[in-house]
């Protein structure tokens, strides 16, 4: 992509953003970092985003946004006892695992943050619209009634999964990332079940059809940052709640040449009542992208399957 594409399109999307009324990213960030020959940031290199900074803000914290220096400490040491599951003697969910298979890390962010989420101010998930609610719910019956493989759940299915989106979000395990960069595309490879997705650096132009499960990501660069619009989706993403109406904004920035910015913003109001956004940092990790094997062809669908079908059977199935 040469350079004057890159400002007529940076005006395109300016006007999208100003149509949409999304916020710009505060970016600070130092002039030491890697470029590629065309002089824009080689943000490429595999990185890890685990965190136990919540995700959401607890609700005993209120409007707080950040820790103070004093309450950091002792909010870190509480958070990795609430998560550590070998202190959850209790559980009743069938093989479980323990502490020894989970790498959400051991550490808050350095801001002292209270929540990945910066808007709303009170750190938190919009409520749900109507509309989400009563969706979700035929979901769940679909999904009890296992009528077939297409009413599974996607992580289940290894199609999507768990913290890789889009958009990404730290969690349990696998929180890293590879990003390789052409002229024409910049492809986002998660180590969470293995998708890789394309995004378009040569036009703004959304695909309609097909519709894939990651949607159609478009890119765009303004200055240094890199700006990504995400839309058409297929249905529910891996990511909780979501529809195929989900319109995603993404921007990656490189704070410094070993640290990475991610923010996104979620607009969705057949899901959400507002929209929201959730940011957090991203550093270069030493070790490469291992392949994550899910467990496509073992015996779990069947068995989930068949299950059901032998209750319908004998009639019992209403009664589960």
């Amino acid at each position: 992509m040469n350079v004057q594409n890159t400002h007529g399109k940076a005006a395109c999307l300016a006007v999208l953003l100003g149509i949409i009324g999304l916020p710009l990213v505060a970016q600070g960030q130092t002039e030491e970092i890697p470029r590629l020959q065309n002089g824009l940031p080689d943000m490429q290199g595999t990185w890890d985003f685990r965190t136990i900074t919540p995700f959401q803000r607890p609700s005993e914290l209120g409007e707080q946004e950040f820790l103070t220096e004093a309450e950091f400490a002792d909010f870190e040491a509480a958070e990795i006892e609430r998560r550590d599951r070998d202190n959850f003697t209790d559980t009743t969910t069938t093989g479980d695992y323990n502490q020894f298979w989970y790498d959400r890390g051991e550490a808050l962010l350095d801001d002292r943050r209270t929540s990945l989420i910066t808007d709303p101010p009170d750190g938190r998930i919009p409520e749900l619209t109507e509309a989400a609610q009563q969706r979700n719910a035929e979901r769940r019956e679909l999904a009890r009634l296992a009528e077939g493989i297409e009413v599974r759940p996607l992580a289940e299915r290894c199609i999507m999964g768990f913290n890789s989106g889009p958009p990404m979000i730290p969690s349990a395990y696998n929180n890293n990332v590879q990003i390789v960069q052409t002229d024409d595309y910049f492809l986002i490879h998660n180590e969470m079940v293995h998708n890789i997705r394309p995004v378009r650096l040569s036009d703004i132009v959304h695909r309609d059809t097909p519709r894939k499960w990651e949607g159609d990501s478009v890119g765009i660069w303004d200055g240094d940052t890199l700006v990504i619009e995400t839309k058409n989706f297929a249905r529910d993403t891996s990511f909780g709640n979501s529809s195929a109406n989900m319109h995603l904004i993404e921007k990656f920035w490189m704070i410094d040449a070993n640290t990475l910015g991610y923010e996104f913003t979620i607009e969705d109001p057949t899901t959400w009542t507002a929209p929201w956004t959730v940011m957090f940092p991203m550093r270069r990790a030493e070790l490469p992208i291992y392949e994550y094997a899910c467990h496509e062809g073992n015996y779990s669908m069947a068995g989930i399957l068949g299950g059901w079908r032998r209750l319908e059977s004998l009639g019992q199935s209403g009664q589960q």
